[in-house]
């Protein structure tokens, strides 16, 4: 019980009307990133760790709706800074996530914080997901943290072939452990709508996020040269003043609560080898 009673509390000190979250926010997602009290590891080769920590499962063959994974990479060979880049730069992105379907920034809210949209593929036959996320970010001292949590924006509602997923807090903590090299913590608790069979968090945990952590740590190596030949000076990340994007009335957001989304149970369904496997 102790998880679901912090779920809501984790991010309710984010102010969309004011379009930031404060320092007590970034200040509980490190805690929570260098933290490993009440987390179980679930993978730990190569420098790249993960964990998960999750209440109670239901009965049968489903996990509970609420997930919370932690993955951390020990990086050698790429500066702090870039890896802040790489995780900020949509353009880039598409290079690097092998789960993304489509991602846009929508609207920006302020020098530090935007809107945007995210949807991605899931392990087949379970239904793909999207979400809408206000996202913030600070630079403080030699640390670099994102942080994003799920809004609800009228001109984009759940779309038809997804389910609305919700982000409670999601983000990166990015600290340098030399000149080029670092520390990279990604950590996500958010809700999938639905009743997931165990197959999937096992997968996720397991299997997909060394998988995208590995994909990465490729994407920092590349980057530099990439970013040489695509719009090398625009970072409107650390150059507010260089964002095109249309500034957006933060009160036209509000927080996506997740008991507002429809619940898709598919707790029944089994991954595909496995199905081929017994037919």
């Amino acid at each position: 019980m102790r998880y679901l009673r912090r779920t809501p509390g984790f991010r309710k000190g984010c102010d969309v009307s004011g379009t930031r979250c404060p320092e007590a926010t970034f200040a509980e997602f490190k805690k929570q990133c260098l933290s490993t009290d009440n987390w179980a590891n679930k993978y730990d080769k190569y420098g790249m760790k993960v964990w998960v920590e999750s209440p109670p499962a239901d009965k049968g063959n489903n996990v509970a709706r609420v997930h919370k994974i932690k993955c951390s990479m020990k990086i050698d060979d790429v500066s702090a800074a870039t890896m802040y880049d790489v995780v900020h730069d949509g353009l880039y992105r598409k290079e690097w996530d092998p789960a993304m379907m489509e991602s846009y920034d929508v609207a920006r809210l302020s020098a530090n914080a935007d809107v945007g949209y995210y949807s991605w593929r899931c392990a087949k036959p379970i239904k793909n997901r999207d979400v809408v996320s206000l996202r913030s970010w600070q630079v403080k001292g030699d640390e670099y943290t994102v942080i994003n949590f799920s809004v609800k924006h009228p001109k984009y509602p759940p779309c038809t072939g997804f389910v609305r997923a919700i982000s409670i807090l999601t983000g990166y903590f990015i600290k340098p452990t030399g000149p080029n090299s670092c520390t990279f913590i990604y950590l996500s608790q958010a809700d999938p709508k639905g009743s997931l069979p165990k197959w999937v968090v096992n997968q996720a945990s397991q299997v997909f996020a060394p998988r995208v952590m590995k994909c990465v740590h490729k994407a920092g190596q590349n980057y530099p040269e990439w970013k040489r030949q695509n719009s090398p000076g625009q970072k409107p990340w650390l150059h507010p003043e260089q964002s095109t994007l249309p500034m957006m009335d933060p009160g036209e957001l509000s927080i996506q609560r997740a008991d507002s989304l429809e619940n898709m149970d598919e707790s029944h369904k089994v991954a595909l080898q496995d199905s081929e496997d017994s037919s």
